[in-house]
């Protein structure tokens, strides 16, 4: 596998992969893009195994890993990039010592959404196997500041941001059980700022928004993460384009309907989509 930290002859257009269980990781991508909008992106989606969050670590932890890997393997991205707070909880140990590139994680942004905080309550809005994970948990311990966290489990949220991608409208009938176990919880009539620790939800900010009773901030990571990758590419000594090359869109399973494709159509990507299979199950 070619390091990042080798290729500046070979690469003249440095590029990151952008890995998820499906086209979440979009949020992440649009900030990046803003960021640094020559580089290069490829997208790696694990659709053979969507969603995510209702399946076991065990099962997890390695299927993500050797994703990931042949991912990389296939584009030759300088830096990876885990668009995905359940794999990042997971697998992120793992991947930094299987990759010579540099791993970018996703953090639930409970540290700022802490700080920003003006009642010192707020919600943190996740996939259930987010919320019950240990790493969350030690999360909030450490960086939460004395802050009351509501944890809110969301899964429906995922099928609802990919269906908004495809086009479909989210009404707020949808969305009103998360609604309720934001603001209907003990002390949710406190809840002022709520943290998006799923790379899906940042995709329905607005309907989240419309919906709730009252304003509060709706936090995520993704501009951290873009300060993230900028600042490896500094240290890998990687100077950007002025236009992006056209990156690979890389699944685990057929997109029979071409509807992962038509999520990405507004990054420029090769047409053809490959099927790459997790390293070791060839």
């Amino acid at each position: 596998m070619t390091s990042g930290h080798s290729n500046k002859g070979r690469n003249p257009a440095p590029s990151a992969l952008i890995f998820d269980s499906g086209v979440g990781a979009i949020s992440i991508a649009r900030e990046i893009r803003q960021l640094l909008p020559g580089l290069t992106l490829h997208f790696g989606v694990d659709n053979g195994f969507f969603p995510y969050g209702d399946k076991t670590e065990e099962a997890l932890r390695p299927r993500i890993v050797g994703c990931a890997t042949a991912m990389m393997e296939r584009c030759g991205a300088d830096i990876l990039v885990v668009g995905c707070n359940t794999a990042s909880t997971l697998a992120l140990p793992s991947l930094r010592e299987k990759l010579s590139q540099p791993v970018v994680g996703v953090v639930p942004a409970v540290k700022p959404a802490a700080a920003a905080s003006h009642t010192g309550t707020i919600a943190l809005i996740a996939t259930e196997g987010t919320v019950n994970r240990h790493y969350t948990r030690d999360l909030i311990s450490e960086f939460a500041n004395g802050a009351n966290v509501i944890n809110v489990p969301a899964p429906e949220l995922v099928r609802l941001a990919e269906a908004k991608l495809r086009g479909e409208a989210v009404t707020e009938e949808q969305l009103a059980p998360v609604i309720a176990r934001i603001f209907d919880a003990p002390g949710g009539e406190l809840v002022d700022t709520a943290v998006l620790a799923c790379t899906h939800f940042p995709l329905l900010r607005e309907e989240l928004a419309r919906s709730a009773p009252r304003p509060v901030a709706w936090l995520d990571s993704g501009a951290a993460i873009a300060r993230r990758v900028q600042w490896w590419l500094e240290q890998l000594q990687l100077a950007q384009p002025a236009t992006p090359g056209h990156g690979k869109l890389m699944c685990t399973a057929t997109d029979e309907q071409g509807r992962i494709a038509a999520a990405f159509r507004e990054f420029p990507l090769q047409e053809v989509v490959d099927v790459v299979s997790p390293a070791g199950q060839e």
